[in-house]
């Protein structure tokens, strides 16, 4: 099949090298000038291990390449799957302008003598009802009666993990495919063909809901994690042999994940997408008193981590940060914890160096270069190398994930923020 993504971010691009791996002819979309010549070189513009040998591979063989303007490309597609970005707006709902403008831009190229629909897939995480209620107007607006016969639409969120995405591609927990009538998607079926895992037909808001569902339990557990972490320690209380004994429970507690008490929750979906199901439920008079604490919790762990990271330390110390990406093996630093935990080190005066080995600020693109230099615009002058690292002298170094395991640094000196023990 030929497959079209629209947006070559982090869930657009492990797509492509997927979908292209799998032996399909993949074409990428996105407005950048940059991420365009980056796939038309071969190679990712996101770090994602594993993910240039795919694309690499792929475009060596000549079934991926990329555009800025989709022209003609729909022509002889089978699917066009969306992954454009759906940030936060002022008012913690997702903004969905990059959604609406990439469906006009869709419905304008769609060649109206086509003898099939084309499906259109959508993986960006978006309100219940955005399908019916702005997506199938905008198509409704430009294609009119045959709309139906133009275009199937299909909402297939993604359940990716960064630095795992690849594996989680092809493994996933499952496969959850939304339909206007609920009824199995044929070419959906077909671009999933030799993937193990459960797969759910079902109708378009219950596929949409999915990944607010998840999203929000996977934020639910971190801060539930960190409210009884806090308490122990300020309590003199072993967190760490606390969690062990939760975490022994796995039929009534469920799963270990996302219930250590460590760091704060951040990455690109999370936090958005707490905001947005806050924004829904007022919106619908829901009462959510969880859901609502879930974003002021998650500062004040970050304050509380901060107060931690300082404690002891006289002003104008200086302290290593080892790790500024939210995750380790990754160079996203949207939302990232640890990005906040520099700032208010900076802001009290305090001397810091970063060492991130997966971070080049000259890679940076999209929205995650907008984030790293609205929140820490002297980003490039903290980076130091590993060697710099290893022999700097320092008050206080602060480990955000397990990075400072390769290190040949003094232990003692270590702060772990990504867990409590």
């Amino acid at each position: 099949m030929k497959i079209a993504i629209f947006g070559l971010g982090y869930v657009g691009c492990t797509a492509a090298g997927c979908i292209a791996s799998q032996g399909h002819t993949v074409v990428g979309i996105d407005v950048s000038e940059a991420k365009v010549a980056t796939i038309n070189a071969g190679k990712t513009p996101v770090r994602e291990p594993g993910l240039d040998d795919l694309i690499a591979t792929a475009h060596a063989d000549g079934r991926l390449w990329a555009v800025r303007d989709i022209g003609r490309e729909l022509d002889d597609c089978d699917i066009a799957i969306v992954c454009v970005g759906t940030p936060s707006g002022v008012d913690g709902a997702h903004n969905m302008s990059y959604i609406a403008q990439v469906t006009r831009n869709i419905a304008e190229a769609i060649d109206p003598a086509r003898d099939r629909p084309l499906t259109v897939a959508y993986r960006s995480t978006m309100r219940p009802g955005s399908t019916d209620q702005i997506i199938l107007p905008i198509f409704r607006s430009k294609l009119g009666d045959r709309t139906q016969d133009l275009v199937e639409l299909v909402y297939n969120p993604e359940f990716l993990r960064e630095a795992t995405a690849i594996k989680d591609y092809f493994e996933p927990p499952k496969i959850v495919l939304g339909t206007i009538d609920g009824q199995p998607s044929q070419m959906m079926e077909k671009l999933h063909d030799g993937i193990d895992a459960p797969v759910f037909h079902v109708g378009i808001r219950e596929a949409e809901i999915t990944k607010f569902v998840d999203n929000t339990w996977h934020a639910v557990k971190v801060a539930f994690a960190n409210e009884i972490g806090r308490v122990c320690q300020n309590l003199d209380i072993s967190a760490s042999q606390v969690h062990e004994i939760f975490v022994s429970d796995t039929k009534l507690n469920i799963s270990p994940y996302y219930t250590r008490p460590g760091g704060a929750f951040g990455g690109s979906c999370l936090p958005k997408d707490v905001r947005a199901l806050q924004h829904i439920a007022a919106d619908i008079g829901a009462n959510t008193h969880l859901v609502d604490s879930l974003i002021r919790t998650n500062e004040a762990h970050k304050h509380h981590q901060f107060l931690q990271v300082t404690e002891g330390l006289e002003p104008g110390a200086k302290v290593l940060l080892v790790g500024l990406a939210f995750k380790k093996d990754t160079d996203d630093l949207r939302e990232s914890p640890a990005v906040d935990l520099v700032r208010k080190l900076l802001d009290a005066g305090y001397a810091v160096d970063v060492y991130d080995p997966a971070l080049k600020p000259e890679h940076l693109v999209g929205q995650n270069l907008g984030y790293a230099f609205a929140f820490l615009p002297t980003i490039e002058t903290l980076l130091v190398d590993r060697q710099a690292a290893e022999e700097g002298t320092y008050d206080r170094v602060v480990a955000t994930n397990r990075l400072v395991d390769e290190l040949g640094i003094d232990r003692s000196n270590v702060m772990d923020v990504s867990t409590i023990s």
